[in-house]
């Protein structure tokens, strides 16, 4: 099954479930056929979706709710990929603005977010975004033999801006035929959120769905204890420990640039494209965990937090009462800050 983007230039996202011990089984009667169960597949290629519930195995099975899982995500991405050039957004996107377009409830709700987080974050976050990406090649395009020339980056922001996307009822217009929209950023947390959604609509109550490190959390695991969860050291080909949070009934994203980059001449170009500059960002903030009760917006808020820096990112966060955990490189390692409400949150 395939989601939204690319798996090669995905975010890694940097958050990871810590192993569970052995499921000990309730003594309640009436729970004694209960198990962590979990179910897998694959979405964005080669990326792992994980669904953990306490439940009874027996039910589960027979009720078909890995098959429902799989079909929700392959119509997700029928909806928001820009990789499928036949799904719903890619033939926005190849349009033109003499037209307009009936958009479906779900990518209604993922553009909608996407306006508002704009808004709030003064396009930090811009979903329109696209042709700078395609532009880097960080989108379906291959990579440029040359970086971007100025009048590239310019001409390019030229056909950006979430103010020239007009959103009317179900109705969706575009001001400029060139206009891209890119969903990378928010709607693999919405895919959460939906997932989540169809459990509690089966009646599970505890859970933990995770797509590719965007996570949303739900009750208890199966000793009744709480879920765990461990925020990434991020750097490149490990998988250490930073910090162990306990979320509760909530959501994390983590957006970082220390997994999808590429070099030339030695200077490392990160994913993250800053809509303002038209350049990949470089400043030190390398990893922003964000906890919300939306995955989508959790995830939508973790890149733009990232694209703005761990000054104004970390002031916004405090502003806006986030919680929110930012890893920012130093000279001799890493330097950690934290809003009170996501100190509340770090495991003793």
């Amino acid at each position: 099954m395939r989601l939204l983007k690319n798996p090669y230039l995905v975010v890694f996202i940097s958050t990871l479930l810590l192993a569970c011990t052995e499921p000990q089984q309730p003594a309640a009667t009436d729970t004694e056929k209960l198990q962590e169960l979990q179910l897998s597949g694959y979405t964005m290629g080669p990326i792992v979706y994980t669904v953990k519930l306490i439940a009874d195995k027996q039910a589960v099975e027979e009720s078909n709710l890995a098959g429902e899982v799989d079909d929700l995500l392959v119509s997700l991405n029928r909806k928001m990929s820009t990789w499928d050039k036949s799904s719903e957004l890619s033939l926005i996107n190849q349009g033109s603005a003499e037209q307009s377009y009936d958009i479906s409830d779900e990518l209604l709700m993922v553009m909608g977010e996407s306006v508002r987080l704009a808004k709030l974050t003064n396009g930090s976050l811009d979903v329109t975004v696209g042709p700078l990406v395609n532009l880097w090649s960080f989108g379906p395009e291959n990579r440029p033999e040359a970086i971007p020339t100025e009048q590239d980056i310019n001409d390019a922001k030229a056909r950006i801006g979430i103010g020239k996307i007009a959103l009317q009822g179900n109705v969706l217009r575009k001001q400029q035929d060139e206009i891209y929209i890119d969903l990378s950023a928010i709607a693999k947390g919405y895919a959460v959120d939906k997932v989540a959604e169809l459990l509690e609509q089966r009646g599970h109550l505890n859970y933990l769905v995770d797509i590719g490190g965007e996570m949303r959390i739900k009750g208890n695991k199966i000793d009744n204890k709480p879920w765990r969860i461990a925020v990434e050291k991020p750097i490149s080909g490990t998988r250490a420990v930073q910090k162990v949070i306990i979320p509760g009934d909530n959501a994390v994203a983590t957006s970082g640039d220390y997994r999808n980059y590429f070099e030339v001449d030695g200077v490392r170009y990160s994913h993250t494209i800053d809509p303002a500059t038209g350049w990949p960002i470089d400043h030190k903030l390398v990893s922003v965990t964000v906890v919300h009760p939306s995955a989508m917006t959790a995830d939508g808020l973790a890149t733009a937090i990232e694209v703005m820096g761990p000054e104004k990112g970390f002031k916004f966060a405090k502003q806006h009462r986030l919680a929110v955990y930012l890893i920012s490189k130093t000279d001799d390692g890493f330097a950690e800050q934290a809003t009170d409400s996501f100190k509340q949150l770090i495991a003793e």
